[in-house]
């Protein structure tokens, strides 16, 4: 009998340790082929990390490539234009969308609406064109659950009644707890620091003010040392300024939490703004004895950009108080 070769398109650290965990689950056949988006340094260090480990059998970090593969099995930007138009410009098989942040609870939204509504992100000001083509993405995905072969591969805690949804709509949500990662054999140790801080794009997409964060960091930088762990998009004046704070030791960029986190111990914890990395790490951390504590965002950290259901939707599936 011949193998099943599925191919997965990735463009984020998450994206890419997310197919690894489906090809390990089950849900992508006997062979895959990882593909990364060329160009992208996060993207790049994260295939070296993941290369370190045992690798599922069958699996296969290929080198970065510019162009999207023809065939798409697996992907993780299910709003990306290029990968909507691959969706309707080709013959579409059986499809997997694992983790791409908050993102795929926004996915999900979508997928379960009715009547049917374009696939586009959050606060995104689309054209015409960008809108029917989502649309249209949105109609070949749900042509794919109504026979049974689209699925969503996510680690986050989706509501019951969404999931609910979701899964009426005929999309198979598959639930995951990082099985492959977590069994994976600790090679480097943790930070020494007690206390680890994960960055934040909310700066970055001007939805938190620069300011306020910057001087909460430095008072509990005050308090205790921080070992701070960057966001992939954080600005690279924002780490400039950040380095200068005394007690803070800022570490390499780019790299999922999940991966560069594993190594911590009982009585450390991390604390962190709204991000889908405070459910994950949870579940990788909370085992060893590790708490992860999501921080409330003040009223007025938030920009005029950030609109109140936005507010209330980054902090319910971070686990923050609203």
């Amino acid at each position: 009998m011949r193998e099943q070769e599925s191919v997965a398109w990735v463009e984020s650290p998450l994206q890419m340790l997310c197919a690894v965990e489906a090809h390990h689950a089950g849900l992508l056949g006997d062979r895959t082929l990882v593909v990364p988006r060329a160009g992208l340094r996060p993207l790049a260090a994260t295939r070296r990390e993941l290369a370190r480990l045992a690798l599922p059998e069958g699996l296969e970090l290929v080198k970065p490539q510019e162009r999207m593969p023809r065939r798409l099995n697996a992907v993780g930007d299910a709003f990306s234009g290029r990968v909507q138009l691959r969706w309707i410009t080709s013959r579409t098989g059986r499809v997997v969308i694992v983790d791409d942040g908050l993102a795929t609870i926004r996915l999900l939204e979508l997928l379960s609406a009715r009547p049917a509504k374009p696939l586009l992100r959050a606060r995104a000001a689309p054209s015409a064109w960008r809108g029917t083509l989502g649309l249209l993405a949105a109609l070949r995905l749900r042509a794919a659950a109504g026979r049974g072969a689209l699925s969503v591969f996510t680690a986050l805690p989706v509501p019951g009644e969404l999931a609910d949804a979701v899964r009426q709509a005929g999309v198979d949500l598959a639930g995951h707890d990082f099985g492959w990662l977590s069994a994976q054999p600790l090679s480097v140790p943790g930070p020494a620091e007690r206390t680890v801080v994960l960055g934040t794009s909310l700066i970055r997409n001007g939805l938190v003010h620069r300011e306020r964060y910057l001087r909460w960091l430095a008072e509990l930088a005050e308090r205790e040392p921080l070992a701070y762990f960057p966001h992939r998009r954080e600005d690279p004046v924002d780490l400039a300024l950040i380095r200068e704070r005394p007690g803070i030791t800022v570490h390499a960029a780019g790299v999922p939490a999940e991966l560069t986190l594993r190594g911590l111990s009982a009585g450390q914890r991390v604390l962190s703004l709204p991000s889908t990395a405070i459910s994950s790490l949870r579940v990788l951390l909370s085992p060893r004895g590790v708490a992860v504590e999501p921080v409330h965002v003040p009223d007025d950290w938030w920009t005029s950009r950030a609109a109140p259901s936005l507010r209330s939707h980054l902090q319910m599936f971070s686990g923050a108080p609203s």
